[in-house]
């Protein structure tokens, strides 16, 4: 095939070609037109997404094809399960499906998070051996439970000690695997951000001396804010947990400022819609409006969820060389976001998905 457009995100005309699956600088023979004008941008990423987590729970394989399937036609082309209760190895042997970063099963305690979902250990200091599992089990990621409802003091609570995250987290670093928690309140922040935590996702209770913190790490963050907006809802399920509800409908009423002071801090932050259970696959467009809304300018929030969140899971985007993964839009999305919700042509792998 051939393509030319403006490419993001240096914004030049250029004339590409896709062999082998591959995007090429040179010319190829034969190569068929696919577009001669438009804007082609890198295959959106969503970075904290689970295809198979469904609203009852962990999906068949099949069910998590389906939900995949959702994800690549609204546009994203890698996705960062962050947690996934069923081997999902099938998905990535598939042309037709989304590039897949596997971070294995959520770890976690006995009745501290959803059941069926996560690996339940049967004691914190189980925690760094079970990290070795994952590590060795996922593709460089490993998920953490950090705090749930801890139904005995009726609020969030953080899962694992402080000198037990440090050590869970050595042992990730060691076998060359990143760690990513969920986290919620505060509470379990400072010992999550102290052991070395390489991104949180969530983090509505950040103040700013840890967001001050994340940022002399490097530590990132993956907000999900189209997920917080379903906080007063979960609080208003919870009237035999009053202290709790409060505790969530502050979080969510917070969320955008302290995104806002994430981004003025520094703090990479990245788009994840947290697709699965609560939230409907294929929304993360969604995200990437909401990261605007919070402080973004537009190029920022599409970079998001698009090439700079390629760069930082370690994936190219349309360069020579790379694999041909990218979407064709009419209108430049830095200009207007909704633009991304009506891509001309997806093209993954270097096939024409539509």
């Amino acid at each position: 095939m051939r393509v030319r457009g403006v490419v993001l995100p240096d914004g030049e005309q250029r004339e590409l070609w896709i062999t082998g699956g591959r995007i090429s600088s040179e010319p190829v023979d034969g190569a068929q037109t696919l577009v001669s004008e438009g804007f082609l941008v890198p295959g959106l990423v969503d970075a904290h997404c689970h295809p198979a987590i469904g609203v009852g729970g962990p999906t068949t394989l099949d069910e998590a094809v389906g939900n995949a399937k959702r994800d690549r036609d609204a546009g994203t082309l890698l996705i960062r399960d962050c947690g996934q209760p069923i081997d999902t190895r099938a998905l990535q042997q598939r042309d037709d499906l989304p590039r897949i970063i596997r971070a294995g099963r959520h770890l976690a305690l006995p009745k501290r998070y959803i059941p069926g979902l996560g690996v339940e250990l049967s004691s914190p200091d189980d925690l760094p051996s079970a990290v070795a599992e994952q590590a060795a089990d996922g593709d460089g990621w490993v998920k953490l439970v950090g705090d749930w409802i801890d139904r005995a003091k009726g609020d969030l609570a953080p899962l694992w000690p402080d000198d037990v995250l440090a050590e869970a987290i050595k042992v990730a670093h060691e076998a060359g695997a990143r760690v990513t928690a969920h986290v919620f309140g505060e509470d379990a922040l400072p010992g999550l951000i102290n052991a070395g935590i390489d991104c949180l996702e969530h983090g509505t209770g950040l103040s700013a001396e840890l967001l001050a913190e994340m940022a002399d790490r490097g530590t990132a963050l993956v907000p999900t804010l189209i997920n917080i907006d379903n906080f007063p809802g979960i609080a208003d399920q919870a009237a035999k947990y009053p202290t709790y509800a409060a505790h969530m409908r502050a979080l969510h009423a917070g969320v955008g400022d302290m995104v806002a002071a994430a981004l003025s801090a520094g703090i990479p932050v990245y788009a994840g819609s947290d697709a699965g259970g609560m939230v409907a696959h294929g929304r993360l467009v969604d995200e990437i409006e909401a990261l605007h809304r919070a402080g973004m300018s537009r190029e920022q929030a599409l970079a998001a969820g698009s090439w700079a969140a390629r760069d930082w899971l370690g994936h190219p985007s349309i360069t020579d060389g790379a694999p041909a993964d990218f979407l064709i839009y009419d209108t430049d999305p830095r200009e207007d976001l909704a633009a991304l919700r009506t891509p001309r042509h997806i093209v993954l792998r270097g096939n024409v998905i539509r």
